[in-house]
């Protein structure tokens, strides 16, 4: 699913964010990417979407040569990934119907599709009745929730979150990060960028340190309270 060997990146400053690092993620898996602020993994991330491609190395996503693929295909990569951003990233002319609608329709998607399809992922995430709201009329914590629930609404095998903790308060974050759990449950491979070592720590898995631009670790760590914490979040799947 996702394949990196070698893989350097020397920004055009001489900056290198990211140096000879190689690993595998498997279909199904929840990993954690963390690591300091400069570590390398915000570098990590934007390889992996083809925001930004590597200097050196191999790397496949999805089927995807990310060394090789022309512009006008990165479109597709994307199509088979779901992004949280830290940012929320909503466009606030839109209400959270539309937010969420706005992915499938720019894929093509029939309205009938899309009317059923987000208003499962609405129910999802818990935001029946918030359909006609703007962003700025939702709190942090609701508008993180509308940012998953567009990752998910075209089924992707991937959902990347990028710091999906970092704007919103602990209470939500543990909601959030119980949805993301429950998601992985349903076979979705889930990969969370953080710093909140916390949430590493309660909820387990595959783990992959990143320091000064290298892998330093990438271990298991125990998912006892993960599967506990996913068990009210079985109606996702």
């Amino acid at each position: 699913m996702i394949h990196l060997k070698n893989i350097s990146k020397i920004y055009a400053n001489g900056t290198e964010a990211l140096k000879n690092i190689s690993l595998d993620v498997e279909p199904g898996e929840f990993v954690f990417v963390v690591g300091a602020s400069g570590a390398g993994k915000s570098t990590f991330l934007k390889l992996l979407i083809r925001e930004e491609k590597a200097t050196f190395g191999q790397i496949t996503v999805n089927g995807f040569d990310l060394m090789k693929i022309r512009p006008r295909k990165v479109p597709y990569l994307r199509r088979t990934m779901g992004i949280v951003f830290q940012d929320f990233r909503l466009i606030e002319k839109m209400n959270v119907y539309d937010n969420i609608a706005f992915a499938m329709r720019a894929i093509g998607s029939s309205e009938r599709s899309v009317k059923k399809r987000v208003g499962c992922v609405i129910d999802m995430v818990g935001l029946s009745g918030k359909e006609k709201c703007r962003p700025s009329e939702l709190s942090g914590g609701e508008q993180q929730r509308v940012s998953l629930a567009r990752a998910l609404v075209n089924n992707p095998e991937i959902i990347i979150a990028d710091e999906p903790t970092g704007n919103i308060d602990p209470k939500m974050s543990h909601e959030i990060m119980k949805k993301l759990v429950a998601i992985n449950k349903s076979g979705t491979t889930v990969i969370v960028v953080t710093h909140d070592h916390e949430l590493v720590r309660e909820f387990g898995g595959r783990v992959i340190l990143i320091d000064g631009g290298e892998i330093v670790r990438d271990e298991k760590i125990p998912t006892a309270r993960r599967a506990k914490e996913a068990t009210n979040g079985d109606d996702l799947i």
